[in-house]
């Protein structure tokens, strides 16, 4: 407390009451009180309470620089003189503790208070500023009760209303309006100045409240709205009202695998699908909270499905292998972890990369169908993982995961031929056309970027309270903590990924186990050929790989046994489920070309028809005409008749098409002929034993014969001559 004096006889105010300073012993104060009572307070506990008060002395404290420092520099420098002028005034020199002697006029041995005042009023006024000794004892007084803060111009230290002096009314309205549009679509100003309008009449009747002007509520709109989440788009919107009410409680995890995210999101890069066509694929993450270790990532085409998520638990707890083309630095050896004792405790560990292993406690999930889905909850009680779900549509519940699939953007996408952009409006021109890039060589290029970069680059997050300045990599991070918390392997056996995969219920007959229009069949299956399971259904147990159909695995009386697909070894491709299923659709439009080229023809009798009575548009008519004239130069000489034996005729197929394509190769051969006309839903459990014979076998081709007709546009023999 400054210019403060406690002596004996000061009266002073302390916890509510009305003292006097009888004694000062050392750092301690005797008082006493008006009903004779007696109190030894400490001198600092009592200058440092807020009630305390000297009768009749000022009680100054710090001036608040921070605000000072706000205030225009005009203010600061006007409020900086008058504080020289009040101490000349009360000390005789204008600086505090300045070796000098003051002035004769404002020498306190030679002239009192009176007189110093009416002469530095006389002074500022010969200098420009009008003041009188009112005004020098005034700002005296302010100076001895708020210091330099008293000084400053009141004027422009008033806080300002962001909105003004506006109608209270129309603020309220502007809100409402706001606060109506949270969930709407994207609209413009003037569709909320409109709303407004509304809502001022139907509160206060029709004009007796009017609207702002444009610009005027513009400016108000902006004041209400900017930094509340009220304006911008929709997305903007929802995503502002989904964050919980703060203060945030931040997630707090110290040790791996105590908190896991778990979310999926479409990657910003058009890959080489295995149908061959480009399109968008998804990419699943699991992000470690403790080290912000990627534990897994997995791509996909786009529509991850929950078998997608167990395998992303799988894959946390195995650690990845070098690939061959890798440099050795990627290796866990080189890295930071520390790899000879973790090796001696988990033997796979020899030859990874550098990625963690770690085992989840608990994984948080959103409320899509992917991660609160049987199979899934499955999983993870299986690995003793729990599940914890967010709250829906609450994005920074998960804000961990979320913010690093834009790092993911950032720092890989944008650099693999086929980049989107976050968004249309960054998307290039030929994004299709640079799409060189297949799935799994996308995934391979994530998964050693994920060991080059992100796993060695150093996270803003990734602090110690007690060295703040120092920011570590995920590595360094789980290094640190695996020395404190400890490492199990939890080691999968083939049987537990067997489990981790989707099931199907299905019949083991002659020719094997039929799923998805593919045979699987091998000796094991001999004794329960046509054969009921102990189920209720009667069905047997089967597990998929959905991305890698070679084999199934059957679980019989003596555990699970792997079935290979009778054509694993004429496919030496990779051939996924994505790439069967793109064939069986292909193979279904066939049937439909028939039906399409007659939709054709019809459409265009109905064009020529339309452009012959003189309708439709120019186009239509000059199209219509090039037809005709066409036709006619094309017509043959004389009328090909139609081939007696249709089925017999080997030759090419209708119309310009049947020009460029294979005679007897439209329908499929070998398995291909015999799965397309079996059903496996006809003879589900104990096919009769002719049941194979009534279709050709597996093992010779069937070629169809095409049938022949004559083209409409030209003739093949006149043309072949014609060369």
């Amino acid at each position: 407390m400054t210019g403060t004096v406690l002596e004996p006889g000061t009266q002073v105010r302390f916890a509510q009451r009305t003292w006097t300073v009888v004694m000062l012993e050392g750092p301690s104060a005797r008082l006493i009180d008006a009903d004779d009572s007696v109190a030894t307070v400490l001198v600092n506990h009592l200058f440092a309470d807020t009630d305390f008060e000297v009768m009749g002395a000022p009680r100054r404290g710090v001036a608040p620089f921070g605000l000072l420092e706000e205030l225009p520099e005009q203010v600061r420098e006007r409020a900086y003189a008058w504080e020289r002028h009040v101490r000349e005034v009360e000390t005789g020199v204008p600086v505090h503790g300045q070796a000098q002697a003051p002035r004769a006029e404002f020498d306190p041995a030679r002239r009192s208070m009176a007189e110093r005042e009416v002469a530095k009023a006389a002074e500022l006024t010969a200098a420009g500023q009008l003041a009188s000794a009112v005004t020098v004892r005034r700002m005296r007084a302010r100076y001895r009760k708020h210091g330099l803060w008293g000084l400053v111009d009141g004027r422009a230290a008033r806080r300002r209303s962001p909105v003004g002096r506006a109608d209270e009314r129309v603020i309220t309205a502007i809100l409402q309006a706001l606060e109506a549009q949270r969930d709407r679509s994207t609209g413009t100003l003037s569709r909320l100045r409109r709303m407004v309008g509304w809502i001022l009449e139907d509160a206060h009747g029709v004009g007796v409240v009017e609207v702002p002007p444009v610009t005027t509520f513009n400016r108000l709109v902006h004041a209400l709205a900017d930094g509340q989440g009220l304006l911008g788009t929709a997305a903007q919107r929802r995503r502002h009202s989904s964050r919980p009410a703060p203060p945030f409680t931040p997630t707090v995890a110290l040790r791996p695998g105590e908190t896991v995210m778990l979310d999926s999101t479409p990657l910003d890069v058009m890959v080489v699908l295995a149908d061959g066509v480009t399109g968008s694929v998804e990419l699943t993450i699991a992000l470690d909270v403790a080290t912000r270790s990627i534990c897994a990532a997995v791509l996909r085409p786009v529509g991850t499905r929950s078998v997608d998520a167990a395998v992303l638990l799988a894959q946390m707890v195995t650690p990845m292998r070098m690939r061959p083309e890798w440099e050795a630095a990627l290796a866990m050896s080189c890295s930071v972890i520390p790899y000879e004792r973790l090796v001696s405790l988990d033997g796979r560990l020899e030859g990874a990369a550098a990625r963690p292993v770690i085992i989840p406690e608990t994984v948080v999930v959103d409320q899509g169908s992917v991660f609160v889905s049987a199979s899934f909850v499955a999983a993870c009680e299986s690995l003793g993982v729990s599940v914890q779900p967010t709250p829906p549509a609450n994005g920074p519940a998960k804000g961990h995961v979320e913010r690093t699939f834009r790092t993911i953007g950032d720092r890989f996408s944008q650099y693999v031929a086929g980049y989107t952009g976050s968004d249309v409006t960054q998307r290039g021109t030929n994004v299709e056309d640079e799409a060189c890039w297949t799935l799994p060589q996308v995934q391979d290029l994530l998964d050693e970027w994920l060991v080059a970069d992100w796993q060695h680059r150093r996270h803003a997050s990734l602090r110690h309270p007690l060295v703040p300045k120092l920011a570590l990599s995920p590595n360094e991070m789980w290094a640190a903590l695996v020395g404190v918390t400890g490492y199990v392997p939890v080691p999968l056996s083939a049987d537990n990924y067997i489990e981790l995969m989707p099931i199907k219920r299905l019949g083991i007959n002659d020719y094997g186990i039929r799923f998805d229009h593919r045979t699987y069949d091998h000796e094991v299956l001999n004794p329960h050929r046509r054969h009921k399971s102990t189920a209720g259904d009667g069905m047997w147990e089967v597990h998929h790989n959905p991305y890698d159909p070679h084999q199934v695995w059957v679980r019989l009386p003596g555990g699970w046994e792997e079935v290979p697909w009778i054509h694993r070894e004429r496919v030496s491709l990779p051939f996924t489920d994505f790439t069967w299923r793109h064939i069986r659709a292909t193979v279904e439009r066939r049937g439909d070309r028939d039906e399409h080229e007659r939709q054709l023809a019809l459409a265009l009798d109905r064009l020529l028809r339309r452009a012959s009575n003189g309708e439709g548009s120019r186009r239509e008519r000059t199209l219509a005409a090039r037809a005709s004239a066409a036709a006619a130069l094309a017509q043959p000489a004389t009328p090909v008749p139609e081939p007696p034996d249709l089925l017999a005729a080997p030759t090419l197929s209708y119309g310009l098409v049947g020009a460029f394509a294979p005679t007897g190769l439209d329908e499929a051969d070998g398995e291909d002929a015999f799965e397309d006309g079996w059903d496996e839903d006809e003879h589900p459990l104990g096919a009769p034993d002719n049941a194979v014979d009534d279709f050709p076998s597996h093992e010779e081709p069937v070629a169809s014969a095409a049938v022949s007709r004559p083209s409409r546009i030209y003739d093949a023999a006149q043309e072949a001559a014609q060369w």
